[in-house]
């Protein structure tokens, strides 16, 4: 059993913090407080061909694991771009698995070469305001007529869609009623058509960044070249993307739990009070020395899912418990930061309030952590559903 990176990994880790290095806290900073998209971030990452890693490379891809993107998720994080840098690419990642999974080879040639260069970006229009987690419920409609669908229905907290060229779109395409509600969701990856989706921009508490919105779908048609897969087989060719969604938002969790603690290291060693660096205090030293342990378990757990899904073995339970504890890890992480700088720590230019805002979205998405302590209970321990 070895623990340590390849040497493959570690170019890549290397690679991708060389990239971040040009763009700062500054930066990151300016962003958040404009709330606009970090295209050119965005174009540096696509330029060296990182958008394609988990993309088969008969399309331009890299063809490498969840592991290598965890890794790569990771050290985008952890340079301090925290949530806004990884949410910019995360759906180029792996968003587009089902179609590397389940498409015709068509759709493949079609749909993933310009993902890959970042000529096109996409987002993920599943949830809808009254489902949340109960994806079977869904109520958007695509209605089938001769050659193509027609879309009508509303989809919330859809990060990316003031920016993107297509969505990975799951709709209902059998009626409630006319059988299974899993069986009955079909996905789509098609144009996301402005004269029929109007998108509007929640206001949120971090990640300004990276837009998150309502989607309000009108009349939209969509051809049948653009289905993914079966009619009625969408959910499961969602689920399939699960859990490597899971372990690389756990990957980009404990790399900004590393920043948060780094940042806050370096102020502790720098900051004088009663004559001493408060560093030197136990009461400052403890909190970050549990932080960094938790956030290192994390990450080896993280990795172990990593691995097993790579390897094609039942990833489910790893998968979660990566999530968990990384989101748990980096919480307390990112609040010690913050109080560990004091008064400062309320202050923009000190970075850690934003670490704090934008670690908020993997501690809540895309799994609350109370569903995963069900799912361990229930798939681990065997109990009883309680829900």
């Amino acid at each position: 059993m070895d623990f340590s990176l390849t040497a493959e990994q570690t170019a890549i880790r290397e690679s991708i913090s060389g990239i971040c290095r040009r763009f700062d806290d500054a930066y990151w900073l300016a962003k958040d407080q404009e709330g606009t998209f970090p295209e050119d971030f965005y174009q540096a990452i696509a330029r060296d061909g990182w958008l394609g890693i988990c993309i088969p490379q008969n399309y331009g891809g890299s063809g490498l694991g969840v592991s290598e993107a965890a890794i790569m998720m990771q050290a985008i994080s952890e340079s301090g771009a925290g949530m806004s840098g990884c949410s910019a690419l995360h759906m180029n990642i792996f968003g587009l698995n089902p179609v590397v999974v389940f498409g015709t080879e068509d759709q493949k040639r079609r749909m993933l070469p310009p993902i890959v260069a970042g000529e096109e970006k996409a987002c993920f229009a599943v949830t809808e305001p009254d489902s949340g987690l109960n994806t079977a419920g869904l109520k958007t409609r695509a209605e089938r007529r001769g050659d193509r669908y027609i879309v009508n229905g509303q989809k919330v907290w859809i990060s990316t869609a003031k920016v993107a060229h297509k969505m990975l779109l799951l709709a209902r395409t059998a009626s409630v009623g006319e059988g299974d509600q899993k069986s009955g969701l079909s996905l789509f990856y098609t144009d996301l058509d402005r004269k029929h989706v109007v998108v509007r921009e929640l206001e949120k508490m971090g990640r300004k960044a990276v837009d998150s919105n309502e989607l309000f779908i009108d009349n939209l048609e969509v051809p049948l070249e653009d289905r993914i897969g079966e009619e009625g087989k969408g959910f499961e060719y969602i689920l399939h993307g699960m859990n490597p969604e899971r372990i690389l938002i756990a990957a980009e969790a404990v790399g900004l739990g590393f920043a948060a603690i780094a940042r806050a290291a370096n102020y502790a060693k720098t900051r004088i009070v009663f004559d001493r660096p408060i560093g030197q205090n136990q009461a400052i030293q403890h909190p970050l020395a549990k932080c960094w342990m938790a956030l290192e378990a994390a990450r080896l757990m993280l990795m172990s899912a990593a691995w097993q899904y790579d390897r094609g073995l039942p990833a489910g339970a790893a998968a979660n418990a990566s999530k968990y504890l990384a989101a748990e890890a980096a919480l307390e992480a990112c609040q010690t930061a913050v109080i560990t700088h004091g008064g400062f720590g309320y202050a923009r230019e000190f970075h850690v309030e934003r670490y704090l805002r934008e670690v908020f979205i993997p501690w809540i998405a895309p799994v609350s952590p109370h569903l995963i302590l069900s799912y361990i209970a229930e798939r681990v321990l065997g109990l009883p559903k309680s829900y």
